[in-house]
């Protein structure tokens, strides 16, 4: 196996024309050279004219999730590019494609921001082992340190062949702050009391999508599949699956769709780095998914155009799809869980326990209760949150009193509209236990600081079934009277 030697590269980053060019790659193509250049978020197809004397032959010019990307052909081998803007002819300077180095080979996009080469490294050896991976194109978004000398000792080992295509320009959206700050977190609790961020276009959420048809014409576009994820996405091992370079290639389209679910560590050790090893939680009420995807790009077609979260003209099979980690402490070092996540929320996933056993990480497990003696009550309590629900209360009380419910221990916070001196009229005839919702003071979202709450109610303690519902369910009895 020869060592790894990252090979690095930049962005070829330029202002023709008082536009701004990302980059712009040429090969050979008969006796000219063909051409694609990508011209940062706002270009318009106007900034162009044709059959400018002396100026290169466009064929093509595509929006790129509000970038631009034209296409062309000029004749003459080893001449500068000169294409013809609306304001005149001018040169522009180009990368010759790399396709050769990672033709038909499994490769990865990775597009860096903050994670440390170590991390990286425990990126690619997961995936060399588990998907056979042999290739990655790193698109390192904080060109101030040198990431390639960095990687250089941490991935000789690893027989990889790896780029590392740095960005003199930022690729971020305008005005948004960094993507690590906990306020981008989807989970976060409390998001209402967080600072904004300075806008850090270096560092905020992608905004030029087109670095990834960049990547495609300049180094992936002969590859034999190209996996997408981020340093902090890592792919679920699935016991006798196929490798997802080899999904995608038998895929009728050649795609296949990544789904991701959100991963957090129950604590991450002291002075340590978060480590994919750490994750071994989730919250038990995430609904929301992240999509990446892996292509074969010769099957899906080079003229799909590729996006963060898909390909272009095809649709993937969701049967097909294939799960994926999302580490958050890795994606928003420096926080502890419970700013990410409402740490109620968080369960211990036995598919990730058994993950961090296989990369041989020892993560900090979630303490365990001593289990309390089962009661032998034969009471049935429902606890639930309300907010402005007073013209539903009286039904959905009788109701469930009417089917056998014993108790209710109702939470309320910020009603205008009588709910709460409603609950306080039935508290004082016995038929509810009414409380302010503590959610304020424990930085929780309602509903989670309710159920903490709640388990320190006597109510809930000696009861013999709990339900946790709101007023807008009925619980439904199918069996006995009813």
């Amino acid at each position: 196996m020869p060592p790894t030697q990252p090979i690095h590269r930049s962005l070829m980053v330029q202002q023709p024309a008082a536009l701004t060019c990302l980059d712009a790659v040429s090969w050979p193509a008969g006796t000219g050279m063909a051409f694609r250049a990508f011209f940062a978020t706002g270009t318009k197809p106007d900034s162009f004219t044709a059959g400018l004397p002396g100026a290169a032959t466009l064929t093509e010019q595509r929006d790129v999730a509000g970038g631009l990307m034209v296409a062309g052909y000029q004749a003459g081998q080893g001449q500068p590019l000169i294409l013809p803007f609306a304001t005149g002819a001018a040169v522009v300077a180009t990368a010759p494609a790399d396709t050769a180095l990672f033709a038909g080979l499994n490769a990865a996009i990775l597009l860096r921001t903050h994670e440390p080469a170590a991390t990286l490294r425990d990126w690619l050896v997961w995936h060399q082992r588990t998907q056979a991976l042999q290739g990655a194109v790193i698109v390192n978004r904080i060109p101030s340190d040198d990431l390639a000398a960095a990687l250089a000792p941490l991935v000789s080992d690893l027989g990889l062949q790896l780029v590392v295509l740095d960005c003199p320009t930022p690729l971020g959206q305008p005005g948004l702050g960094p993507e690590s700050d906990p306020i981008y977190a989807p989970d976060a609790p409390g998001k209402d009391r967080m600072a904004k961020p300075a806008p850090d276009p270096w560092r905020a959420a992608l905004g030029e999508q087109q670095i990834y048809e960049i990547a495609k014409w300049r180094f992936l576009a002969h590859a034999r599949a190209v996996l997408n994820l981020d340093p902090s996405d890592i792919l679920a091992p699935v016991a006798g699956a196929a490798s997802v370079f080899d999904r995608a290639l038998a895929a009728r389209q050649g795609v296949v769709l990544l789904v991701g679910a959100r991963t957090y560590p129950w604590r991450v050790r002291a002075g340590e780095t978060p480590a994919f090893g750490d994750h071994i939680c989730k919250p038990f009420d995430a609904a929301t998914a992240t999509l990446r995807w892996c292509a074969a790009p010769e099957v899906a077609g080079l003229d799909a155009t590729w996006r963060q979260g898909r390909i272009s003209y095809t649709k993937p099979d969701p049967a097909e799809a294939a799960p994926f980690y999302r580490c958050m402490a890795i994606r928003h070092p420096g926080h502890a869980s419970a700013v990410l996540v409402p740490k109620t929320s968080l369960i211990e996933d036995a598919a990730l326990l058994a993950l961090a056993d296989r990369l041989g990480h020892n993560p900090i497990r979630a303490p365990r209760s001593a289990p309390e003696p089962q009661s032998t009550s034969g009471r049935v309590a429902i606890v639930t949150t309300m907010k402005n629900e007073g013209p539903f209360v009286l039904e959905w009380l009788a109701y469930h009193r009417a089917i056998g419910v014993d108790d209710f221990l109702i939470y309320t916070n910020d009603c205008s509209d009588g709910t709460d001196a409603m609950l306080d009229l039935l508290q004082a005839k016995g038929l509810v236990q009414h409380r302010d919702n503590p959610f304020r003071s424990m930085d929780m979202k309602p509903q989670h600081a309710a159920l903490q709450a709640a388990e320190g109610e006597p109510l809930i303690q000696q009861s013999g079934w709990a339900i946790c519902m709101d007023v807008d369910e009925f619980i439904n009895i199918k069996v006995g009277s009813g």
